[in-house]
């Protein structure tokens, strides 16, 4: 199981329990909330009818005034209100009212009229002098059912002398109860799933991050060359420049140790050429013989030079993880300026030229390791082109590569030489002389096109061989 999906599940557990808790716990809390709200209201309104109803019921003529008609007529009203989206189409307040023995005089449904409700808690309680209320089924075995009572003393020069009781049915509140419940549970899945949404989120970019560095360590320990990845600030900027502090130190180290050996090895064949040379000039011999020696010793001193330079040239290339600059270089104007470069070369072997690269087509990349390349893909194929033969440049565009090809009529090259052709060192001998080369600028070409993104390929065509260098 990879890391990013670890902590997810453990972020969705964690939003999944959070999110349980607070729901349930907000859930259980709103219908207590809602009928601690209501019963508030009923004490401030059973408060009001008891100073309302006060003096005709210290005078006794509750009955006899119009209070049952108006408590009848105020039952029988249809507000048609709508409140918070949901319609109020009938009053839900029951009133009544007892006297000091808690004998109902008046009430406002006209069934309890001269009953005894002075053991209900509402009446009981308020009689004392107490905070009464009660909440009574109407129907035994129905929760829902249950009616909140609120009452008020009636006081005539601070002796409480009646109650006032003011009934809701809770069955009234129940539509907002299960608005509210409904609103709730939706604005909480839609942030839980949010909140989800957020950690798949976290979790694929800390996995990407992590696998982009992943990939850049297991390219670098396959020896390909990649460039380190970049981050924000944190925690992986400072991972990713260790890793690459630490692959520049393991790498330069292995560099120098492998190139040393390698210099060490190509440069005792000149060398021995070189000391040969000057211990038998320091004999007598015929001039012509000195002459022959004397140019050994240059050729050879020359050879170490140019090896010395490709080396240093493919060691800066090697050790290089991306382009200094990307800018558009015209094919065309950079072929022409070689061949330019090697017009002497071409005529003293008066090779037929062909240069058929349109004008506008444009590589992207670093001019400076373009124009090498093309050059030591110039000088090879110079070397094997036999006299008065054909050398041409092409160039075509295949999606986002151009393909730059170049053609030289030559012996086919051996099928068992072909797949080392970029090897470092290999080379095959000159047809003109028979000698070989440094066998880097093949390994050079390579490297440059890999750190543009592109590629070389060699291979034998129907009379000669063709070179394609693929670039963005």
């Amino acid at each position: 199981m990879s890391l990013g999906l670890r902590i997810f599940l453990v972020y969705v557990l964690f939003v999944g329990l959070t999110g349980y808790f607070v729901l349930n716990t907000v859930m259980e809390e709103i219908r207590p909330g809602v009928r601690q709200s209501t019963e508030e209201t009923l004490v401030d309104t059973a408060n009001l009818m008891a100073e309302i109803l006060r003096d005709d019921f210290k005078a006794g003529t509750l009955s006899e005034n119009r209070w049952p008609e108006l408590l009848r007529a105020y039952g029988e009203r249809q507000p048609q209100a709508t409140i918070w989206g949901l319609s109020k189409n009938q009053v839900n307040h029951r009133i009544y009212v007892t006297d000091a023995k808690g004998i109902v005089v008046l009430d406002s449904s006209g069934v309890a009229v001269g009953q005894d409700y002075s053991r209900w808690n509402d009446v009981y309680l308020t009689l004392r002098g107490e905070y009464g209320a009660r909440s009574t089924r109407s129907d035994p075995h129905d929760a829902s059912s249950s009616v909140m009572h609120v009452g008020a003393p009636i006081r005539d020069n601070g002796q409480i002398i009646g109650v006032v009781t003011v009934a809701k049915p809770n069955s009234s509140l129940q539509p907002y109860v299960d608005r509210t419940e409904r609103r709730l549970l939706f604005y909480g899945a839609g942030l839980i799933g949010l909140g989800l949404l957020f950690g798949a989120l976290l979790s694929w970019w800390l996995s990407r991050a992590l696998h982009r560095l992943t990939g850049y360590a297991q390219a670098v320990s396959e020896g390909r060359r990649v460039e380190v990845p970049h981050y924000r600030g944190g925690e992986l900027e400072q991972l990713a420049s260790a890793v690459e502090q630490m692959r520049t130190q393991l790498e330069g180290k292995a560099y120098v140790e492998r190139y040393v050996h390698t210099l060490t090895h190509e440069l005792k064949s000149p060398l021995a050429a070189i000391r040969g040379a000057a211990e038998l000039l320091q004999e007598e011999m015929p001039p012509i013989q000195r002459l022959r020696f004397v140019g050994n010793i240059d050729s050879e001193s020359a050879r170490m030079q140019q090896l010395i330079e490709r080396l240093l040239n493919l060691a800066q290339v090697e050790q290089r993880q991306g382009l200094e600059e990307r800018v558009a270089v015209p094919l065309a104007v950079l072929v022409d300026e070689l061949l330019q470069g090697q017009a002497a070369r071409i005529e003293g072997k008066q090779l037929h030229v062909e240069q058929t690269i349109a004008a506008d087509l444009l590589l992207s990349g670093e001019p400076f390791l373009l124009r090498q390349a093309l050059g030591n893909l110039l000088e090879n194929a110079l070397d094997f082109t036999a006299p008065q033969c054909l050398l041409r440049f092409s160039a075509a565009r295949h999606g986002e590569y151009i393909e730059v090809q170049l053609f030289n009529e030559t012996a086919p090259i051996p099928d068992y030489a072909l797949p080392r052709l970029t090897e470092r060192f290999y080379s095959l001998p000159r047809p003109d002389s028979g000698r070989k080369s440094t066998g880097l600028g093949l390994n050079f070409v390579e490297e440059v096109a890999k750190l543009h993104g592109g590629r070389l390929a060699v291979r034998n065509v129907p009379g000669g061989v063709e070179v394609t260098l693929s670039l963005p």
